[in-house]
């Protein structure tokens, strides 16, 4: 992952709409693991057709969420990459409510992609070799107040972006690594 710059806070309804469509998520995430293509080429491992996900890929790059790579292609043939971005999201008891709702269809979007993900690292777990056993998780509960979430947040994301830092090459043996982070009150 490289270098994410500064923090980019989505408050644009229409952005949130963009990022929160399913096929253009799984065109993110294929440009994020795979990366650099061609709409024919995400279209191809996608299941879709070219103008489904050329369109996707254009809407994507509107609001900044993927740019061209022109000097990969050669005629007709356009490369696209995902932008590496810290995506950040205002409270949503400050968003409209257009916001809300793309905010929470976005949501329900992620959560549904890291079970799937889930699931088939469960599936494959007993062909993964020693990767197999890197399933490391823990769950707790911090009794905090709006400003140390905040404060814990920051310094988790601090931590995130250490190691996130493409500037360092991986070792030998390193491969992608899902990492999610999760909090929210309590409600019983």
């Amino acid at each position: 992952m490289a270098d994410q710059g500064q923090p980019r806070e989505l408050t644009d309804p229409a952005a949130l709409r963009a990022l929160g469509h399913p096929l253009r998520q799984q065109i993110l995430r294929r440009l994020r693991r795979d990366g650099p293509a061609t709409s024919t080429s995400l279209a191809r491992a996608l299941g879709e057709n070219t103008g489904a996900t050329s369109y996707h890929l254009r809407r994507l790059a509107e609001h900044g969420f993927v740019h061209e790579l022109p000097e990969r292609g050669s005629g007709r043939e356009r490369w696209w990459e995902a932008r590496e971005q810290d995506l950040r999201f205002p409270r949503r008891s400050l968003m409209s409510e257009e916001a809300r709702d793309a905010f929470a269809e976005l949501g329900r979007l992620e959560v549904a992609a890291d079970v799937e993900a889930f699931a088939r690292f469960q599936e494959q777990r007993d062909a993964m070799g020693e990767w197999g056993d890197a399933l490391l998780f823990a769950r707790g509960a911090l009794r905090l107040t709006g400003e140390e979430l905040l404060r814990f947040w920051n310094d988790y994301m601090a931590l995130y972006q250490r190691y996130a830092d493409e500037t360092r090459e991986p070792a030998d043996g390193a491969r992608r690594v899902l990492v999610r982070f999760v909090a929210f009150p309590d409600v019983d």
